[in-house]
């Protein structure tokens, strides 16, 4: 290429762009290979920016390319969203126990099943007998969980431990923190390494502006 004259590059250039008009009026969605996703990337960078929207790899495109490329580097067994399902014998259990026994709670009920060999959660409890309609213990008097809420939220915050991907396929651990009454997030801090004790260096220093819960 450094050899030929100007106006053989020119030429060539134009050839090329032709080519590729004609290949974008048959052609709606390209298919690529790694090789040369980043050879168009590579040589892209060297083009003014006014001349950078001609390539069709938009920036869309690009983070499509990392998450494909993240996918295929984690490649590990993933379990289904959400718990496994709950075993028919269990569901029948908690059912028959809510009903025949009203003054039960969401504690009684599994540690009764827990006694019979079907250790569960209380929280699976309470979602089989709601579902079915069935109150496991009279109501009493009181504040509701909405009503708690909204007269503690300006002293609870909710915190998060989520890891994203950097281009270079580096995970990174984020440490971050909800406010309740004004849903503002605070980034606490950020570590390819999480141990306990950053962790715990974290806990002892909340976002201005937050009260720490006693």
């Amino acid at each position: 290429m450094l050899a030929r004259s100007e106006a053989s590059k020119n030429a060539k250039i134009l050839v090329l762009r032709h080519q590729l008009a004609v290949l974008r009026r048959q052609i709606a969605r390209p298919r690529l290979s790694w090789p040369d996703r980043a050879l168009i990337e590579g040589l892209a960078r060297l083009l003014p920016k006014a001349l950078r929207g001609h390539v069709f790899i938009t920036p869309g495109t690009l983070l499509r390319w990392h998450a494909d490329l993240v996918k295929s580097r984690w490649t590990y067994t993933r379990r289904g969203p959400g718990r496994p399902p709950t075993r028919p014998i269990v569901r029948e259990l908690v059912l028959r126990m809510g009903a025949e026994n009203p003054t039960w709670g969401y504690r009684r009920i599994a540690g009764e099943l827990a006694g019979l060999g079907h250790p569960v959660g209380t929280s699976t409890v309470w979602a089989i007998l709601n579902k079915a309609g069935i109150d496991p213990a009279p109501r009493r008097s009181g504040p509701t969980w909405a009503d708690f809420l909204r007269s503690q939220a300006s002293g609870i915050i909710a915190p998060d431990l989520f890891h994203v991907d950097t281009i270079l396929l580096r995970r990174l651990y984020c440490m971050a923190v909800m406010e309740i009454s004004t849903r503002r997030v605070h980034l606490l801090g950020v570590t390819a390494n999480p141990t306990g004790s950053w962790a715990t260096q974290l806990a002892p220093r909340p976002p201005h502006g937050i009260r720490q819960p006693r």
